[in-house]
């Protein structure tokens, strides 16, 4: 590879979030995600039921109801409503277009009281008359992600009641919105990535040392204005061409590099989302320790993040490990039968589960009894006399009752399970607590 081939390798992986993330709400808005449905900017869309196999998501939950705002706050602040849920699981998580969550409201950040909030743009310098508790975005165009905790069928009629009660008020009127710019699409597919990185990194920059290094790509193109990749040199294409492809290859085996610190298999992610390292506001907790100090690694884990758990929370919020192997260290597949038993189940303050994916794509598994996660609030699991748990993960259907209680169904192919714990316990972010193998029975 060239040296511009190089660059252009390292501007993929840095630039990457910022171009799935606007990409997939832009698809979202227009055509809505599974049952969430089109919003327009500034609306709250809310699901109406739990995701399920029709949700082409990677790594979509299926122990919370979604709801999706996407802001523009071009045009002033927001005030957000939140309605009092009685303890209930909620979280409101703030993303800016980098993929950085900046900010949490919830039953771990803020609580399950009733409140209102003042969101604002990067630069917004205006009036609160209300003295407002303000959320400041890192850029105009902002995800909020909102999960409220639903237990199943039963519990649904609670938490659509509860939806209503989330609010978005423009505090200044009908001004016009900036909205996402739009790229140049004659353009050759190779280079559409580029032009789409070098206007959204231009209409939204990052903040702390990200924009230094943005400013170094300006031999890629991406610092220029008007329509650049139209008359590109072909030094310029072939670079940015191989730099796509090597940046690619570089973010898959990144995707499934293990984990030095993974315990019985389970790559804890414990700081997969720690890439943030200049924008904290409410919920955060602004600590080293949830920093990752090295810019080079954050790019790749934030990269590596957006492809495999877009919308992730901080571990301190939820934590999400995953697994690609058996006690054996082979990779799990559906041709064959396992089960993993908890002698101490998941340390948490909220709730945990175990959802099913599979590979490559991390998306839900259809299967017969649309059954496609289990955890602590799964109705009519079996636990021993000691207090454990054993989950059986197999194709098929297990013929014991007390096995079919406690079934995750798993595809055909190769999979890899998540387990979820939302509110985790100091045991869980310290490491002392561990996550038993999934053994091979089969």
């Amino acid at each position: 590879m060239t040296e511009l081939s190089e660059l252009a390798a390292d501007a993929f992986i840095f630039g990457y979030p910022l171009v799935y993330n606007l990409t997939s709400l832009q698809v979202i808005s227009g055509r809505g995600m599974g049952g969430l449905p089109a919003t327009q900017f500034n609306e709250f869309g809310f699901a109406h039921k739990l995701a399920n196999p029709s949700v082409p998501f990677v790594s979509v939950n299926n122990d919370t109801v979604y709801a999706l705002a996407q802001l523009d706050l071009s045009g002033g602040p927001l005030t957000l409503h939140v309605p009092d849920t009685d303890g209930a699981y909620y979280v409101l998580q703030f993303v800016d277009v980098w993929t950085n969550n900046f900010a949490y409201l919830g039953r771990r950040a803020t609580g399950t009281a009733e409140g209102e909030y003042l969101i604002a743009g990067p630069v917004w310098d205006g009036v609160n008359p209300d003295n407002l508790p303000v959320i400041t975005a890192p850029t105009d165009i902002v995800s909020i992600v909102g999960r409220l905790a639903c237990s199943g069928p039963d519990d649904l009629s609670r938490v659509l009641k509860l939806q209503q009660q989330f609010t978005l008020t423009p505090t200044d009127g009908s001004t016009p919105l900036v909205g996402i710019p739009s790229g140049n699409l004659e353009l050759p597919k190779s280079l559409q990535f580029w032009d789409q990185l070098r206007l959204w990194s231009q209409a939204f920059p990052p903040g702390g040392d990200d924009l230094e290094f943005l400013a170094g790509l300006g031999r890629l193109g991406l610092l220029d204005h008007g329509d650049p990749y139209m008359s590109a040199a072909s030094e310029l294409v072939a670079a940015l061409t191989e730099g796509l492809a090597a940046g690619q290859t570089r973010l898959e085996a990144a995707a499934r590099t293990e984990d030095p610190d993974a315990v019985n298999g389970w790559q804890m992610s414990l700081h997969l989302f720690d890439y943030n390292r200049s924008a904290f506001g409410i919920g955060t907790i602004d600590t080293d320790k949830w920093k990752i100090a090295d810019r080079d690694v954050a790019y790749l884990t934030r990269a590596v993040a957006a492809r495999n758990a877009l919308w992730g929370n901080h571990a301190y919020e939820a934590v999400y490990p995953q697994v690609y192997v058996d006690d054996n260290g082979d990779q799990l597949n559906g041709s064959r039968q396992y089960e993993i038993t908890f002698t101490e189940l998941p340390p948490v303050d909220a709730f945990w589960s175990l959802t099913m994916y599979s590979t490559p794509d991390y998306f839900l598994v259809e299967n017969q009894i649309e059954r496609y996660s289990i955890g602590d609030r799964t109705s009519g699991i079996y636990y021993a006399a000691d207090g454990s748990l054993t989950i059986y993960l197999q194709q098929h259907e297990p013929e014991d009752a007390d096995r079919r209680a406690n079934w995750l169904p798993t595809p055909q192919g190769d999979f890899r399970p998540m387990l979820r714990m939302y509110q985790p316990r100091d045991a869980v972010l310290n490491g002392s607590y561990s996550l038993p193998a999934i053994r091979r029975v089969s």
